[in-house]
């Protein structure tokens, strides 16, 4: 790894240590010509699969834009960054646990709204208002209601699945 201070090419590793619950490696670094420290990260790159929008069209997966949406949804909402980054990691290794290189846009959508119901239901509202082109407040009455019927995410988590899934959390045909 090159040094940031003087480009020199030699630099050597003074610690290592697990950082972000796991998904990286922090690493402490010297440089052996002007013994300044540094520090970096080092991640797996994984190919992201590709998303096929409504048109049929095919764009690479934008985490920026996914960030975006979640966080315009939760405009003056009273929920934590941590939470919202977990949100988005778990969307991102949903997307991964696939398997597939392509992943239609109404199956992210969907994992998008999973998430927002369980940080936010103001946001799930928002999002789902946008995302499943609410034509009047009737639209809104019949979401809610639906919300109000089915059971709080505290009682969500801990249910037994309805349905068989494989390792990949896919229902079994």
């Amino acid at each position: 790894m090159r040094c940031p201070f003087c480009s020199e090419p030699d630099t050597k590793v003074i610690d290592s240590r697990l950082a972000n619950d796991g998904d990286s490696v922090r690493r402490r670094r010297e440089c052996v010509t002007c013994g300044e420290r540094f520090t970096t990260f080092e991640t797996a790159e994984l190919v992201m699969p590709r998303i096929v929008k409504r048109d049929g069209t095919r764009v690479p997966f934008d985490e920026e834009k996914l960030r975006s949406g979640i966080m315009r949804a939760l405009e003056k909402r009273p929920v934590k960054m941590e939470a919202i980054e977990q949100s988005i990691n778990h969307i991102k290794h949903n997307l991964r646990a696939t398997g597939d290189r392509e992943v239609n846009s109404r199956q992210l959508g969907e994992w998008v709204m999973d998430e927002l119901r369980e940080l936010d239901e103001v946001a799930y509202v928002r999002f789902a208002s946008v995302y499943r082109s609410f034509q009047d407040v009737n639209a809104f009455r019949e979401e809610i209601e639906r919300m109000q019927s089915e059971p709080s995410a505290a009682v969500r988590k801990n249910q037994l699945p309805l349905l068989d899934t494989t390792r990949d959390n896919k229902p079994k045909r």
